[in-house]
């Protein structure tokens, strides 16, 4: 590993220094309009004690299940309840650092994003008190942090994913598409319920026991997914002939032919839209993460437009 290749590695020193960065959005159940967790499936009334605060009335983004019906039937305008919440809930982290996360075109690899937009949300855990977790896996292995509150889970967490981030080398070994459902079934077995579950992968090997997986997961949990992508899967550049390699296997394309990009191009796009059309069934948001573009200001962007705290 090379600690000063920025974008291809992410140390734990830059983890650590993310910190500030770890504002302006949030995991909690309660979202301001426009964000992309707004609504999400049952979580105003998952993962902490509710204590009710009082009835207003009823705003562009509110949840329509809070709205108290007998109170709008008197007013003869809706109003809902609200609620604070206590802080005892667990977040899981699922990081991909798989070799085929070990890709990107411009600014960082996938697996630097999953690792920076882990750091934030761990950061952002940490901020409001709530205890962090992580499942982070590569080809090989899946290895689980346990929940714990405080800044040495945070380390522990951030240690984790840097170890793993700096393992990931080009030269040799096989993809292994199995270890996602590997990761999701070690998740299972410690997020029995009121937790908030965040998948940071390209979902590389998704299938049908991936979606029961994370379909299961979400009718005790809340759970929300990053869709990591670099501009190269969406579209291939016409570069000329190229070798492809993936281990030992070495394939030659010719991306001059336009019947071949356009191919390559609707793959991705089918491919991204089962993953979009999977989280609109189950009401899990997907957030999409590029390559090319800041994590933290993607991620602001989706969670709490407009705000900057």
């Amino acid at each position: 590993m090379q600690p000063d290749c920025a974008g291809v590695y992410l140390t734990l020193r830059d983890m650590v220094r993310l910190r500030g960065q770890a504002s302006g959005f949030s995991l909690l159940p309660r979202q301001p309009p426009g964000s992309v967790l707004v609504g999400r499936h049952a979580s105003a009334l998952r993962g902490r004690g509710l204590n009710f605060e009082e009835l207003r009335s009823y705003q562009d983004g509110d949840d329509v299940r809070m709205i108290d019906w007998l109170a709008t039937a008197r007013q003869r305008s809706p109003r809902i309840r609200v609620y604070t919440e206590e802080r005892d809930r667990a977040v899981i982290l699922i990081v991909d650092q798989r070799r085929s996360m070990f890709f990107g075109s411009q600014l960082a690899m996938k697996s630097v994003v999953a690792a920076t937009a882990a750091a934030l949300a761990a950061w952002r855990v940490h901020a409001v008190g709530d205890r962090i977790s992580a499942v982070v896996f590569n080809d090989e292995t899946a290895v689980l942090v346990p929940p714990l509150r405080g800044l040495a889970a945070v380390e522990r967490v951030l240690g984790e994913i840097a170890r793993k981030n700096g393992e990931l080398d080009a030269r040799g070994g096989q993809n292994n598409p199995a270890m996602l459902n590997e990761a999701l079934s070690k998740v299972a077995r410690i997020a029995k319920h009121d937790c908030l579950v965040v998948i940071l992968s390209d979902a590389y090997g998704a299938g049908e026991e991936t979606r029961k997986l994370v379909s299961d997961m979400s009718v005790h949990n809340d759970v929300v997914a990053a869709f990591i992508y670099d501009p190269v899967e969406e579209n291939l550049p016409e570069i000329g002939e190229v070798v492809l390699a993936e281990g030992d296997l070495r394939l030659g394309v010719d991306t001059r032919s336009g019947r071949l990009r356009e191919r390559y191009a609707r793959n991705f796009a089918e491919r991204r839209e089962r993953v979009a059309a999977f989280g609109r069934h189950r009401a899990i948001p997907i957030l999409p993460l590029r390559t090319d573009r800041d994590v933290a200001s993607q991620i602001r962007a989706a969670l709490a437009p407009g705000i900057r705290k």
